[in-house]
């Protein structure tokens, strides 16, 4: 019976599917006119990204389900996942603008008199950039990176709960940045830790020199075989300052795997035994796959689930180190806060991450202690 279910499961995902995603969402962020070097910048450069995105979320709006399913590729698409995507992206939407319009009296680029979500919706309706406006040159660029990744937040909810991802949460026990404050973005990385010397070792250092701590969701068998190659001590100081939640044993779905708690047993044991100061009580489904009734199992285990809402696409072929991180800022942009993905143990992160930080330093952003997102229900 076990295994007619998984073949059953398989096939009705292979025939949800009828075309490969679509291109991933990636922006030249030197398109945009000005530095983001004072929160007031920021807020100008978020309104404009805000204003771009709903444009594209109000126009899908007029797409029927035959016409949404051939844009995303699919056969056929869950309209009320994609409308409860829809409804809470608007409510985002509209928190984020009137957060970002609060700095008007400073710079008056994209603002108007928006008082609340249909004042926003019929602003957004009529939303074009001049001509000769002085943000010309961003303006398509920006229309087609905010259509490419709303048709990746569409293509994930259309597949949902089908294929589970970070698309939405299953319960309230599930967290992925929500709950930040305005401003607040958390680092975590998955996959790690890498080869010794590698990518994760030049990442924590980086991140200590810079004083920032972030989050490191680690695979139970890497961890293992990290501390076998080198030692117990060499483990330890190389995620010194961080902390480190669990992703597994194995980097594959926790969604149809047979022994998916023992994984997440596993990896947890080998964590809380070998680095007992860093390890916090949260898992990271690799792709966020996991099963719809789990929430009881990590209950009981003292657990949480950890998502995202900026994945930076760095395991991604499609991207360059340079491109993750523009996409990374331009969604910085677009949602003020949250928890942006990378993977520690693949070369792009080494680079996005440090350009990241130096063209936020002056934007009045701030990064949040992993210890503190840890600690907070």
């Amino acid at each position: 019976m076990r295994i007619a279910f998984l073949l059953l499961t398989t096939l009705l995902c292979i025939s949800a599917q009828a075309a490969p995603p679509p291109p991933v969402a990636t922006i030249d962020r030197s398109t945009w006119p000005e530095q983001l070097n004072s929160p007031a910048l920021f807020d100008v450069a978020s309104r404009a990204e805000i204003l771009a995105f709903s444009r594209e979320l109000l126009a899908s709006e007029d797409l029927d389900e035959a016409a949404l399913s051939q844009r995303l590729g699919l056969k056929q698409v869950n309209l009320v996942s994609i409308n409860h995507l829809r409804q809470r992206l608007w409510q985002r939407l509209w928190q984020n603008f009137n957060l970002a319009q609060q700095s008007c009296e400073q710079d008056a680029s994209f603002c108007y008199a928006i008082d609340d979500l249909p004042g926003l919706r019929e602003q957004v309706g009529k939303f074009q950039v001049a001509a000769d406006s002085f943000y010309k040159r961003w303006a398509e660029p920006s229309r087609t990176f905010h259509e490419r990744y709303l048709d990746e937040l569409l293509r994930k909810a259309a597949l949902f709960p089908q294929i589970p991802s970070e698309i939405e949460r299953f319960s309230d026990l599930e967290r992925n940045g929500d709950e930040l404050n305005d401003r607040l973005f958390l680092l975590t990385f998955d996959g790690g830790p890498g080869p010794v010397d590698g990518h994760t070792d030049a990442l924590t250092q980086y991140l200590r020199r810079q004083k920032l701590s972030a989050m490191f969701f680690v695979l139970g068998n890497s961890v293992q075989q990290r501390r076998d190659k080198t030692s117990l001590s060499d483990l330890q100081a190389l995620y010194k300052g961080q902390c480190v939640g669990v992703q597994g044993w194995q980097y594959r779905s926790h969604n149809q795997w047979r022994d998916w708690q023992d994984s997440v047993l596993r990896s947890v044991a080998q964590v809380q035994g070998d680095l007992p100061d860093n390890f916090v009580p949260l898992f990271r489904p690799p792709y966020g796959q996991r099963r719809a009734d789990s929430q009881a199992f990590f209950s009981s285990q003292q657990l949480q689930v950890a998502l995202w809402d900026i994945d930076s696409q760095d395991g991604n072929g499609q991207l360059t180190a340079e491109q993750s991180g523009q996409r990374v800022l331009t969604l910085m942009l677009l949602w003020r806060r949250g928890v942006i993905a990378f993977h520690d143990a693949q070369p792009k992160a080494q680079t996005a991450v440090p350009w990241l930080l130096q063209q936020t330093a002056q934007s009045g952003i701030g990064w949040e202690e992993c210890e503190d997102f840890a600690k907070s229900p």
